[in-house]
């Protein structure tokens, strides 16, 4: 997994865009992971994000449970209604984590997609400076995820905005994901991780993280299961399943995981931030080279949403886009044909 400084990309001088180009598609194309630095995004704005949701998941779950919902959903993803493996088609214990999570907001005026990809963020009353510091740390991200597609643009030879002209209205997440200590959550279960094995399913996914004995690992081609590096002033990025579709497979769609707690260090309790990017949802993405069938965003990562969701364990009352009782579940958006 190489490191790459992307600040030369902002300077704007011929030849250090085209390094940096370079070596992130270098990266993609081995292990579909990098570390980037020279991001510009403040170390401090992070932290403030880690600690203020530290602050909500110290609450009661009774308190918690009023922002309950289900994979896909705005607010409280509680333990056990999330099981990342089964993207995979295999059969798997929950996650052992707890994620507050946001998104794309901002309507299209359609009400198929607005209803399912975009519908008002929900926010804790108990931790009323969480929404500012969420938004100022997703709006970097965003800005972040965007460059790289630019960067991947230029890489493959294509007009800069290739991709990015298919991310004016993006549908997009932010995942806090919480990994409470062994000692909270008792010894795994067989075949039991924090995150189980998987690809992402959109673009890019920058992922603010950090260390510990129940970590990251990749599944890199030739290794197998290698421990991530770390580095505190680095964002931690990999390509998704559309993006690599789109490339035709030249940049990879690895597989990861997140370890379980260890008996090692039975304390330890970390928080991620997980940003996922991904495109306007009706865009067709074509397959370079004619691979593969075109897909549609929509479909595919509504599809991806629902394989991951453990029904069994949603919480009670638990709306699928809204904490609001009564609100009925939003419907997936209808498929739309390809203009031929």
């Amino acid at each position: 997994m190489p490191l790459v400084d992307i600040a030369p990309w902002a300077g704007g001088d011929p030849a250090g865009r085209e390094s940096v180009a370079t070596a992130v598609d270098a990266a993609l194309r081995t292990s579909g992971f990098l570390l980037v630095t020279g991001h510009g995004v403040p170390d401090d704005d992070r932290a403030a994000v880690r600690d203020l949701a530290r602050r909500f998941f110290a609450l009661p779950d009774d308190v918690k449970a009023r922002y309950a919902v289900t994979v896909g959903g705005r607010g409280w993803l509680p333990p056990g209604v999330e099981a990342n493996a089964a993207a995979e088609g295999v059969t798997s214990p929950p996650d052992l984590k707890e994620t507050y999570a946001v998104g794309a907001d901002t309507p299209t005026g359609d009400p198929d997609l607005d209803g399912f990809w975009f519908p008002p963020n929900v926010w804790p009353d108990e931790v009323p400076d969480l929404r500012a510091a969420v938004v100022r740390h997703v709006g970097a991200m965003r800005a972040l995820a965007d460059d790289l597609l630019r960067i991947g643009a230029v890489a493959l030879g294509r007009d800069e905005d290739f991709f990015t002209r298919h991310t004016g209205n993006p549908s997009y997440t932010l995942n806090i994901n919480h990994y409470p200590p062994l000692t909270e959550v008792g010894r795994p279960t067989h075949g039991q991780f924090r995150i189980g094995a998987h690809t992402d399913f959109g673009t890019f996914t920058v992922l603010d993280r950090e260390p510990g004995a129940g970590r990251l690992q990749v599944d890199v081609p030739g290794h197998g299961w290698v421990d991530a590096p770390y580095r505190p002033d680095a964002f931690t990025i990999n390509v998704g399943d559309l993006l690599s579709l789109w490339t035709g497979g030249r940049w990879r769609s690895t597989r990861h995981r997140v370890l379980p707690p260890q008996a090692a260090a039975p304390d330890e309790d970390l928080v991620s931030l997980v940003f996922f990017y991904e495109l306007d949802p009706d865009t067709w993405v074509e397959p370079a080279g004619h691979a593969a069938p075109p897909v549609r965003a929509a479909e595919y990562l509504a599809g991806k949403l629902a394989q991951i969701t453990v029904p069994s364990a949603a919480p009670q009352n638990v709306q699928h886009r809204s904490r609001r009782p009564g609100r009925p579940q939003a419907a997936l958006p209808p498929l739309r044909r390809r203009p031929v």
